[in-house]
């Protein structure tokens, strides 16, 4: 398999780039506070076999000071004691809108969301689940390539 990027998409549709990159800034301000916006897209990106958004997203939460051995238990956070309530059902529910059209999220799944989220904040997370299937979606099928050298300052 080729490593190659099919086209480099930041170079395209620069309105569509533009927005797609208003609603993850939007997201990130959103009332989900940027750790946990950036757990669920780490999470998400691993689900959906993005190495650049892993890459990304990875260096986001060592920079809001993360574990790394956290992080590294990301993947299996049902069994990792290293996550909050509050963020294990985020990851929970984000997992299951990720799987969408294969499933669906049960309500078993929601009732956990509802436990520890405002509506409001549940359509926040909504959004952020969109936003970052649609950047994995993006830089899965184009190829966008993961940087060999670490951005500055890592």
């Amino acid at each position: 398999m080729s490593h190659e990027a099919r086209i480099h998409f930041h170079q395209h549709a620069k309105p569509s780039l533009h927005a797609m990159i208003a609603l993850s800034t939007s997201v990130k301000q959103s009332s989900l506070g940027p750790r946990l916006v950036e757990l669920v897209n780490l999470r998400v990106s691993q689900i959906n076999g993005c190495g650049f958004c892993m890459g990304m997203h990875w260096r986001d939460l060592i920079k809001q000071e993360a574990d790394p051995r956290h992080l590294n238990a990301l993947a299996g956070w049902r069994e990792a004691p290293f996550f909050s309530a509050r963020e294990r059902a985020a990851l929970r529910w984000a997992e299951a809108v990720n799987a969408i059209p294969q499933s669906t999220p049960s309500d078993e799944d929601f009732a956990e969301l509802r436990a520890h989220f405002s509506d409001s904040e549940i359509v926040e997370l909504g959004y952020a689940i969109a936003a970052i299937r649609g950047w994995n979606a993006l830089s899965v099928s184009l190829r966008n390539q993961i940087p060999e050298v670490p951005a500055p300052g890592f």
